[in-house]
């Protein structure tokens, strides 16, 4: 007998995930330091078996919910929208999740508020309650991000005065709007592509992570995924110029995006692209320009792409420097120093490899390579967070259309979503006992609503 899935039970299920979320983020998240506990306290403790109790609840939910969405009678996209608001509402007023770099983003926008430089100094140099929430490693690390994130950073330390509470409720509704923005963008795009717009919306939208990262997390990703999605709508459409100074703004929040222009070139055809290019080019750097005088904050943040990386960082790239260094000390080797950064730079060349491999040969149109191509920057890149995945996926989930495509996103989103602390921090040997325990329990307890909706069913057949 079949598990039975309807949208309602997926709707439900979802909601006790992020409900527990939420409830466990109230120990167990990236809670300012005032009130931090101890992961070894007793409430810690339950908070982070809570919160991964959660976690697999949200990701059961989404999973049948494909079931659903592809199956004989699928809901539609105002429908699934419904659901992603009844998952979202629990985590709008938790703590923040899995990681602290919410905080960061807070103390920039103040230091851009104080006219400080964001792209000379770190938060350090801000001072203060604000500055002490910031990760230490990135307290005296300058900012990569973008004028216009900096812009609405600044805008909202304005508003809110400095006031932590404040200011996180308001990062959380700027990545909500970006979220709204993703998910406008995915039918519309699925429907260019010849896609599925449900199954679109399932895959790019309602995805754990975005829950779990854009939507927890308050990642500036949601902007930058958001602006670069409308961008890229009507840029397809009839609004071509629109479209390039929207895909300029996603690139000027988080640099990856700048790849978009790109795809908004090759959406135009062969014919005439060379005009098409200038002309991209033309409005690009004029918006660019345009943004930055209006802002304020300069062309800094060039040169501050080069921001070192976080040193528990997992990268493929950083891996195997690190292997490397270790394996030339072993040695006695003085060329230790250079390994870490030859394998990045090995990292980056490969990553331009691909991305001309996915463009000029296997050419599998302009939404998902340009999916394909956000991704191996992600992977191969210097840095990789679970999150870095929604570049790609976002994308690559309004345009692909084959059943295996999807398997792959949604088993590499299964294992993401696992893949990170509630509190932004390395797990330890005791927290990752907890985290499993969490799971495992919420794996019974799934087994045994299946066991209890099919056993009337088998007594009704017997």
């Amino acid at each position: 007998m079949a598990f039975p899935v309807d949208l309602r039970r997926c709707q439900a299920l979802g909601l006790a995930g992020t409900a527990f979320l939420a409830l466990g983020g109230e120990t167990a998240g990236a809670l300012p330091t005032r009130d931090l506990l101890s992961p070894a306290s007793g409430r810690g403790a339950l908070g982070l078996v809570c919160v991964y109790f959660g976690v697999v609840l949200l990701i059961a939910a989404w999973a049948l919910l494909g079931k659903v969405v592809r199956g004989p009678e699928p809901p539609t996209p105002r429908a699934l929208l419904v659901v992603l608001l009844v998952w979202a509402a629990p985590l709008l007023m938790a703590p923040p999740l899995f990681s602290r770099d919410v905080y960061s983003y807070l103390a920039q926008g103040a230091m851009v508020d104080a006219h400080m430089d964001v792209y000379a100094h770190g938060p350090a140099r801000l001072g203060g309650p604000l500055a002490d929430e910031v990760a230490p490693v990135w307290r005296h690390t300058a900012t990569p991000y973008g004028p216009v994130f900096l812009a609405v950073a600044s805008a909202l330390s304005a508003l809110t005065e400095g006031r932590i509470p404040q200011g996180l409720i308001g990062m959380r509704m700027v990545a909500l709007l970006g979220v709204a923005l993703m998910a406008v963008a995915l039918p519309r795009l699925a429907r260019h592509h010849g896609g599925d717009p449900a199954v679109a919306l399932w895959l790019g939208a309602l995805n754990p992570l975005v829950l779990l990262h854009l939507v927890a997390g308050a990642h500036n990703d949601a902007m930058m995924l958001g602006l670069l999605g409308v961008g890229l709508v009507a840029a397809r459409g009839r609004r071509y110029a629109l479209g390039v100074v929207l895909v300029t703004l996603a690139a000027l929040v988080k640099a990856p995006a700048a790849l978009g222009l790109l795809a908004v070139v090759v959406m135009r055809g062969r014919t005439g692209w060379v005009r098409t290019t200038v002309t991209t080019v033309a409005v690009a750097t004029a918006t660019t320009a345009g943004v930055t005088a209006l802002t304020g904050t300069g062309y800094g943040w060039i040169a501050a792409l080069r921001t070192p990386v976080s040193p528990n960082n997992w990268s493929p790239t950083t891996l195997l420097g690190r292997a490397t260094t270790n394996l030339l000390h072993g040695l006695g080797s003085d060329l230790a120093p250079l390994a870490l950064p030859a394998w990045r730079a090995a990292g980056l060349a490969v990553t331009l490899a691909v991305v001309l491999l996915i463009w000029l040969r296997l050419r599998p149109g302009p939404v998902h390579a340009l999916g394909l191509s956000l991704a191996a920057v992600a992977v191969l890149g210097p840095a990789i967070r679970p999150w870095y995945a929604l570049w790609g996926l976002f994308l690559i989930a309004a345009a692909a259309r084959n059943s295996s495509a999807q398997h792959r996103l949604v088993a590499t989103t299964g294992v993401l979503a696992l893949a990170v602390l509630p509190s932004g921090d390395p797990a330890d040997t005791e927290q990752l006992a907890l985290a499993v325990c969490g799971g495992v329990l919420a794996v019974v307890v799934l087994w045994q609503a299946h066991q209890a909706s099919s056993a009337p069913a088998l007594e009704r057949t017997a």
